[in-house]
């Protein structure tokens, strides 16, 4: 009598500086059996609460895409932890290695754009002629580009959310971000500038509002400056601060950057928001990251 094949799951870690987002994928259905959120506080209590998880949902191999920054340098004697982060009580700690650890199993780790631009690159026909390019504009700015199926980083990963940028004519926000002031797209575009700048919570100000033109120019620098210099095949815009209608502003202010200059695709087909609904993206890079440390 043949016998039956053990089957297999593996994880995802989506760790973001207010919650974890744990999942548990069969990789034969490809279902998602068990997932779960796990506020951030301080990593004791939380990396713990996140081994716990997997304990009662055991998996064969975990993906982890993380806020940063991270040492992904694998000869480097602290790959794996998190570096200098503004995130309280996170710096120098051993994320990969404690589930290592924890779980006895093999670990992937990148940062949590990474891991949504690995899930569009799935999603969208893990395509190795293309290069892929996500970028997310939430509570911070970050970007991952995936190139013939590789991220773009050896030794260490991209930090595109900090591209020094030029500012909007009359925009005279003083900027968000602790190191660069004014002067980088997250210091100008992220979610936090947006009450910043008129003291309503993002979610509650009117899709009109200036706020949202400065964001869309200060997003299309950022584009424009990644397309000239990895010249993508898609560029994804996730996060929750642009709509797809607000891709339109930001397609009109790409276009007069370029003024011409190079040759590109329909923006519409260029630039565009995720095919991975929900957010759903880095899980699903996770997932795909896990599964290669199975073969």
């Amino acid at each position: 009598m043949k016998k039956m094949a053990e089957k297999k799951f593996v994880g995802s870690i989506e760790a973001g500086g207010t919650k974890f987002i744990v999942a548990v994928q069969d990789i034969e259905s490809g279902k998602v059996t068990a997932r779960a959120r796990i506020s951030t506080e301080d990593p004791k209590k939380t990396l713990q609460e996140s081994a716990d998880f997997f304990k009662k949902n055991p998996i064969d191999a975990l993906g982890i895409g993380t806020f940063g920054p991270i040492d992904i340098n694998p000869h480097s004697h602290t790959f794996g932890y998190i570096l200098d982060t503004p995130k309280p009580g996170w710096s120098g700690t051993n994320f990969k290695g404690f589930f290592e650890k924890e779980l006895g199993i093999p670990v992937v780790m990148t940062t949590d754009v990474n891991a949504s631009c690995y899930g569009e690159y799935v999603a969208r026909g893990q395509d190795d002629t293309k290069t892929y390019f996500y970028v997310t504009i939430g509570t911070g700015v970050g970007a991952g580009i995936v190139q013939a199926g590789k991220f773009l980083g050896l030794n260490n990963h991209p930090e595109m959310g900090h591209m020094l940028i030029k500012r909007y004519p009359g925009d005279d926000y003083e900027g968000h971000c602790p190191f660069h002031g004014g002067n980088c797209v997250e210091g100008m575009a992220a979610g936090p500038t947006l009450e910043g700048r008129t003291g309503i919570p993002g979610e509650k100000l009117s899709r009109d509002n200036k706020v949202f033109t400065y964001v869309a120019y200060y997003v299309a620098q950022l584009l424009f400056n990644v397309y000239m210099a990895s010249r993508p095949d898609v560029m994804i815009v996730g996060g929750s601060v642009l709509n797809e209608n607000d891709l339109v502003k930001v397609r009109e202010y790409f276009d007069e950057f370029n003024n011409n200059y190079v040759a590109t695709p329909d923006l519409n087909d260029l630039i565009v928001t995720p095919a991975v609904a929900e957010n759903g993206s880095a899980t699903l890079g996770d997932f795909e990251l896990a599964k290669t440390l199975l073969n």
